[in-house]
Order: C-alpha cells, then sequence, then structure tokens
C-alpha cells in the first residue's frame, strides 16, 4: 500500500485554540483535540484588540517573549506565559495574551524531528558559519531573530532560496541582503548565517525556528497567483488545519489563517503576522480549504495576485489519506 501519510493524528505535534482572556494570573488554557499535546512553541494573538503577536518557547523559557510584528529584543516577565503544559498552556496577566475580555487565538508546536519542528539557541560569532539543526532534513522555512539586540526577523525560505530573505516583520517583497544566510543553502544537519547583526552579531544570542514538509503533516512550498476569483489550487496532501501565505514577488502582509477562526471551507478571518491589528473578517483574500489542500478565491495581492510568487505554509487538520488507505474530505 501506498505511504499517504507519517502522522495520522496531527493534533500530536500542531493545535489552535481559541480563548477569552480574564485578566487573572495562572490561567491554564487547554486545547480542544483528543489529543493531549504539550507544545514547545506557542504564537498568541488578540483577534478582537490592537495588540502584537506574541511567541514563547520552551527552550528560551516560558516567560521569555518575542513579537513578530517588531523588532524588539526579548522580554522577560512573570506576567507572560507561565508554563507549557502537559495538554495545553498557563497565561500571565499581560494584555497580550490575556487582557479581560478579549478574544486570543493560540497556535501551538510540538518540537520533533518526526514532526518536522525545531528551535535552536545560539550565541553570535560575528562570522559567517554553520549551526547545527536536528530536523534530520533539509529545513524548508526557517527565522532567525536576535533576542538581544533590536533586528528584525530574517527568514529563509526554499522558494526563493539563501540568496534573498523576508522579515516576518516587514510586508516588504524579497531582497537580497548582504550578511544573512551567507547564500548558503541549509543542509539535512546544519543552517548558514552571514555576519549581519541581524543573525549573527559577535555575543549576541539568537533563536531559530526550523520547519521541514512531513507527507501528509505539514507543507511549505509555493505557487504562481492567477488574479481571479477561480483562483489558483495548492495541493498540500492534507486538509489544513492552518495556512500563512507571503507574497515574495511584491509588498503584502504575512497572512495567517486557521480552522477555528473559520469553521467552514472558506477561510476569511485573517491575521497578520507583521502587524498588531485586530482581526479581518472580510470578504477579501479568501482561502477556499479542500481535503488535499487549497484555492485561493479572491483577487488580492497579498494571496493571488497576477503572476505574484507566494510561498505557504500549512499544517494539517487530517491527512488526504491516513495510513490506513482511509480518505478525510472537506468541512
Amino acid at each position: 500500500m501506498a505511504a499517504y501519510t507519517t502522522i495520522d493524528n496531527p493534533e500530536l505535534y500542531f493545535q489552535c485554540k481559541l480563548y477569552t482572556g480574564n485578566g487573572t494570573n495562572d490561567t491554564a488554557q487547554t486545547f480542544d483535540g483528543d489529543e493531549n499535546m504539550q507544545p514547545n512553541m506557542t504564537w498568541i494573538k488578540s483577534r478582537s484588540a490592537t495588540e502584537n503577536h506574541h511567541v514563547f518557547d520552551s527552550v528560551r523559557g516560558a516567560n521569555k517573549r518575542l513579537l513578530t510584528n517588531t523588532t524588539g529584543t526579548e522580554f522577560d516577565d512573570s506576567s507572560n506565559l507561565q508554563s507549557f503544559d502537559s495538554d495545553g498552556f498557563t497565561l500571565g496577566t499581560a494584555d497580550g495574551i490575556n487582557k479581560n475580555t478579549a478574544t486570543f487565538v493560540c497556535w501551538g508546536w510540538k518540537e520533533s524531528a518526526t514532526a518536522g519542528f525545531d528551535i535552536v539557541t545560539f550565541t553570535g560569532n560575528g562570522s559567517a558559519r554553520t549551526i547545527s539543526h536536528s530536523l534530520s532534513a533539509k529545513p524548508e522555512f526557517f527565522v532567525v531573530k536576535s533576542r538581544t539586540y533590536g533586528e528584525q526577523w530574517e527568514c529563509y525560505s526554499k522558494t526563493i532560496g539563501a540568496t534573498k530573505c523576508l522579515q516576518w516583520d516587514d510586508d516588504s517583497a524579497e531582497a537580497d541582503i548582504a550578511g544573512r544566510f551567507n547564500d548558503t543553502e541549509p543542509t539535512s544537519s546544519v543552517f548558514t548565517v552571514g555576519d549581519a547583526d541581524a543573525v549573527n552579531k559577535n555575543t549576541y544570542t539568537y533563536v531559530t525556528y526550523l520547519w521541514r514538509s512531513v507527507q501528509g503533516f505539514s507543507k511549505m512550498g509555493s505557487y504562481t497567483g492567477n488574479g481571479n476569483a477561480d483562483g489558483t489550487f495548492i495541493y498540500t496532501g492534507f486538509r489544513p488545519a492552518y495556512i500563512m501565505i507571503k507574497n515574495a514577488s511584491a509588498s503584502g502582509n504575512w497572512e495567517l489563517f486557521d480552522n477555528k477562526r473559520s469553521t467552514y471551507n472558506l477561510m476569511h478571518a485573517t491575521l497578520y503576522a507583521d502587524t498588531d491589528g485586530a482581526e479581518y473578517t472580510g470578504t477579501g483574500n479568501q482561502i477556499d480549504v479542500l481535503s488535499n489542500g487549497f484555492k485561493c478565491r479572491e483577487a488580492d495581492t497579498n494571496t493571488n495576485g497576477s503572476g505574484n510568487t507566494y510561498i505557504y505554509m500549512a499544517f494539517a487538520e487530517a491527512p488526504f489519506v491516513n495510513s490506513n488507505g482511509v480518505p478525510c474530505n472537506a468541512r
């Protein structure tokens, strides 16, 4: 029998959680999935309020916050995330993650070579160098952020290659900026950083989040927009639970979709990784989620501009066909 997926249950490695803040310390949030999952990375954003995107991970420590939409340094405070739990996480009192009556979304990832996600920290030395990772395969998307120096989030994508980069905190198109990845492609064991302050300033500390595609669970890739409501179809091999899209050819926000904020096939509730804005729920930028991928349904520059190249990263709600040969359906 053909191998359709290596992960039958995506909830073991990725889950999404919606909740309403209460402003109270030590508020536990439990994931809604059938499987317990202790995350190693949580990305939290207020849906209803103008607040920054908060990223926490277990390698740096639960209290230590970074913000994807700013160049700010790591902030360690007791009001931030309190802990990563056996099936969720515990909140502090910070408005950005637990403002009273505000609504929030959390995306959580489990660090695992099996699921194609790794977290690496290192100290810069100011000279081009390689850094080891534990994916056991070539990373297809990774982002480097200085923890101690106010620099941008530098993003590598296999689509644009190591000679160029994008920034999570910026809506700009791909650019060839010297010193980021030393024009060197990552391998199955290392990635390369150049001599730029943003990725390798001497004595400064950094964190890197790395992902690779895993059949039936995750997909990093690209597509070309057609500028039409009958838009491009992107095959992933699974029904997506989460999709991130960025126009690499032109200026455009980092679009973030998920299956909890949009509960039917047409995903239209959008957040932008590069801004602090509240959730957009208009009809623009709509994505049609299918059992084996997604299809663009708007002629919008952010997701489907004619002739533009887009990079994307998606994680599964369910594989198109599980390891026993049983198919899933669109919602």
